[in-house]
């Protein structure tokens, strides 16, 4: 049972909950203030969204579902911000055409500034004067809002730099906070190799974790190993340069066919300029570093890259099953370097798998599906993750745009297989048979 909320523990809760919530809402912010109002204003393509929007739709978020449904006499800002900022919820009602949220010029930037203020005065005095027997129903969801808006963090990043890669000037949107290091070369391959055998998936453990992590399950693994890093640039050059965009041997089908009919030659930011390679990233164009982790690319690229190399991409019960073991550590949104960064250093854990968490979400071979005993959540809430569940793919392990506190191993990220705006990039599996390489 749990403890009333006028108890210490309770009170202690929630007052971690109230710091949390300034803590997530304050570094929204933080995120949008090297940016104009133009900028906050621009969409490049139907994916993507403006930065104004992120910061107004995680305050509906907790507006429908938090300050509409647990008190009585709140009065929203305005009432017509329901249907714009909806992003997809049904249950809510309609939304505005996602594809055309760049051309709403009003409500301002300023204005969308207002409404946060208006949002959080309202939670401000919800984390005060909470009844007792909604709080708890009440907190979760609160929690829930709070991981939405670190998502929506991530996205306003990756956003805006897809945005800001069709601008001549190539601007640079943020400084690193701290110094970029030197190429210092990547680290030689190895296989970490795992026995497979009967294991458990999913989160199992105390704290927050999104409804598609679990339930707990238990998978058959054959034996495996996987890369002891991250495929590096260079490495994929080579791809490029034997023709790897030039042939369909190793690509999926629908891969091949995204390749021809949108005329891939190379990752979405890669530049070159009189025979030099450059990348575009949220700290302008810098050269590419043949022995930095390879990111921004698709699925159908991560799979074809595997198959070339006589590899493949792992489950992501495999990925998780090698993960749950390894420190939480790497370069995250909070070390302030916006970009995938060099082997080595504050990007490395203390186990087999360097860069297993950060820099990049790796794609897996798992399409995401509902897990075994999967149930969404009652009412609109429930269309977060279940709608969703058909025709994307897994990623794992986070980014250098995802929050330290947002990620474990059980985390189940997912997107199109053709997409490659995100920080996304591969680590290699292979099978084993027992101790003997295959």
């Amino acid at each position: 049972m749990p403890a009333p909320s006028d108890s210490p523990s309770a009170a202690s809760s929630r007052e971690k909950l109230r710091d949390r919530f300034q803590s997530v809402r304050a570094f929204s912010h933080e995120l949008t203030d090297p940016l104009s109002p133009e900028d906050q204003t621009i969409q490049s393509m139907t994916d993507a969204s403006p930065a104004k929007w992120h910061l107004a739709h995680t305050s509906w978020f907790f507006e429908t579902f938090v300050l509409k449904q647990y008190v009585p006499d709140y009065r929203p800002h305005n009432d017509m911000y329901e249907y714009m900022f909806n992003s997809y919820y049904q249950g809510i009602g309609p939304q505005y055409n996602r594809s055309q949220r760049g051309i709403i010029s009003r409500p301002t930037v300023a204005q969308v500034g207002e409404y946060r203020a208006h949002v959080d005065g309202a939670m401000g005095a919800y984390f005060e004067e909470a009844s007792d027997n909604a709080w708890e129903e009440a907190a979760s969801l609160i929690e829930l809002g709070l991981n939405h808006e670190q998502q929506h963090q991530e996205l306003l990043l990756t956003d805006i730099k897809h945005a800001m890669s069709f601008n001549p000037l190539m601007p640079a949107v943020y400084q690193p906070k701290v110094p970029v290091a030197d190429s210092n070369g990547a680290p030689e391959l190895e296989w970490i190799e795992y026995p497979g055998g009967i294991q458990s998936l999913g989160w199992d453990g105390e704290g927050f974790a999104f409804d598609n992590e679990g339930p707990v399950h238990d998978v058959l693994l054959q034996p495996y190993g996987l890369a002891s890093r991250l495929v590096t640039n260079g490495e994929y050059m080579e791809f490029m340069e034997a023709g790897g965009y030039q042939s369909p041997r190793h690509w999926h089908a629908d891969g091949w066919t995204v390749v021809e009919t949108q005329g891939w030659s190379a990752p979405i930011y890669w530049r070159q300029d009189g025979g030099i390679w450059y990348e575009y990233t949220l700290r302008g164009l810098e050269p590419l570093d043949p022995d930095g982790p390879l990111t921004h690319i698709s699925f159908y690229e991560a799979s074809a890259y595997a198959d070339w190399r006589g590899c493949r991409l792992p489950t992501e019960a495999e990925w998780e099953v090698a993960a749950r073991d390894e420190p939480i550590r790497g370069n995250f949104v909070d070390t302030g370097l916006y970009h995938s960064t060099q082997f080595g250093g504050a990007s490395d854990g203390d186990g087999n798998l360097r860069q297993i968490y950060g820099d990049v979400w790796e794609w897996t071979s798992s399409p995401y599906t509902p897990y075994p005993g999967f149930k969404p959540a009652e009412g609109a809430v429930g269309e977060y993750n279940g709608k969703f569940m058909a025709n994307q793919m897994v990623l794992r392990g986070g980014s250098c745009a995802t929050a330290h506190d947002h990620i474990r191993s059980s985390y189940r990220n997912f997107f199109y297989p053709d997409a490659r705006w995100q920080f996304t990039g591969i680590r290699l599996a292979k099978d084993f048979a027992g101790n003997r390489r295959t």
